[in-house]
């Protein structure tokens, strides 16, 4: 096996100078093995991770979803696109049995990117060419999802993205009901019910009904993005849009849907956002999308989370992070602590701070990781199966880091 050195220096020559020079600077190990809410490094040295970016809401290698995918794999991993999909049909059927009411089509895909590009696709089908998203927000970083993405330093290289798209503030209804009313123009409105590369940013209670509300008064179309916020990791329900009530006209899942174990998203819809799609299925389509593969990934994973209540496991870990978080935080370079579920954020003063509290934990053995629009905030998305004892040591070592942070 090739040593840590030889990897960083194949970043540089293959990959990216940044991300090497990021690596040197940072002193990254290289991971080489997972299990469950835990990841060793080429050294042998243990983590408990909370990065990921939301991914592993089962923790790594989750069983049931390696027995799964095992199978599968002796049996038939790829499918051939002209016959029909067994596996597909069963996945659609189980995604769709605990979707919010009225979302009974699917389409599959493999990254959130694409996703997002699948729901602008169904708006501009249905004449809303028009998109009203939200700052701060994040959505991916193709052409498409760029666009509806607030983070300037990532648009700016590939300007023009697409045209008639205009950010209202995160949280405030109204400000979008006034955007809403401003211009006639039928619109797309994009949000995500927790802002996730946005800082972990919690709106006021009930705005999510209130968005669908204003979009049902205007005749805008709706688009939930719980890539990072779906399939429990908010806790307590499967969904962000649960919580409210709310039914929209897309709602686009992903990050853990694939058990930790295979990458995979979807976008759950109503007969007649899916309209387009019904009237011709090849419309819009991807050689690897609901591949049997992940297909198994997805049922499988979906099963996990029901046999194991997690849904409950994560209302209670989340809680219990918070609070011991926030309990620890005695430090004036911490401005805020926050989240939902198993969705936290740490705010220091600056990024450097921000920086230095990701290093300092990662010492100490756990795996954090920034967030994308936020220089200023770190994250923590850890796996509904840890321990409650995994908690105490997350809290202990988050303790400590703060206390290295400079004066």
């Amino acid at each position: 096996m090739k040593t840590r050195d030889d990897i960083v220096k194949l970043y540089g020559r293959h990959l990216s100078a940044s991300a090497a020079r990021l690596a040197e600077h940072a002193g990254l190990p290289v991971e080489v093995r997972s299990e469950g809410a835990r990841v060793w490094d080429e050294e042998g040295r243990e983590y408990l991770d909370c990065g990921g970016y939301g991914t592993f809401f089962l923790g790594h290698r989750h069983p049931a979803v390696v027995a799964a995918l095992h199978a599968q794999l002796d049996r038939h991993p790829l499918a051939t696109r002209t016959l029909l999909s067994g596996e597909l049909a069963e996945a659609a059927a189980r995604l769709t049995g605990i979707a919010p009411h009225g979302l009974d089509h699917v389409y599959f895909a493999t990254t959130g990117a694409e996703a997002v590009e699948t729901a602008l696709k169904l708006a501009r089908a249905a004449g809303r060419r028009r998109i009203v998203s939200m700052r701060g927000g994040f959505h991916g970083k193709t052409l498409g999802a760029l666009s509806v993405t607030d983070r300037p330093v990532f648009q700016q290289p590939f300007r023009p993205l697409l045209p008639d798209v205009t950010t209202v503030p995160y949280g405030d209804a109204g400000a979008l009901a006034e955007e809403l009313a401003a211009n006639p123009a039928r619109a797309c409105v994009i949000v995500e019910p927790v802002q996730g590369e946005g800082g972990v940013v919690v709106p006021p209670e009930g705005y999510l009904a209130d968005v669908a509300r204003e979009c049902r008064r205007a005749g805008a179309f709706l688009v939930v993005d719980e890539i990072q916020t779906g399939t429990g990791r908010l806790g307590g329900t499967w969904w962000a849009c649960d919580r409210e009530g709310v039914s929209p006209d897309l709602l686009l899942a992903g990050k853990s849907l694939g058990g930790g174990c295979v990458a995979v998203s979807a976008v759950l819809g109503t007969a007649e956002a899916f309209r387009p799609l019904d009237r011709n299925a090849r419309l819009h389509t991807s050689t690897f999308a609901g591949s049997p593969l992940a297909m198994a990934a997805v049922t499988a994973t979906l099963d996990a989370v029901e046999n194991e209540l997690l849904l409950e496991r994560a209302e209670h870990l989340g809680g219990l992070l918070l609070d011991g978080l926030r309990a620890a935080s005695g430090h004036p370079a911490v401005r805020d602590v926050r989240g939902r579920g198993l969705l936290l954020g740490v705010e220091l003063d600056t990024p450097a701070r921000a920086g230095a509290l990701v290093s300092a934990l990662l010492a100490r053995g756990v795996i954090t990781a920034s967030t994308l629009s936020a220089d200023r905030v770190v994250r923590f998305t850890p796996p509904a199966v840890l321990t409650d004892g995994d908690a105490d040591r997350i809290r202990a070592a988050f303790k400590d880091s703060i206390g290295t942070l400079m004066d």
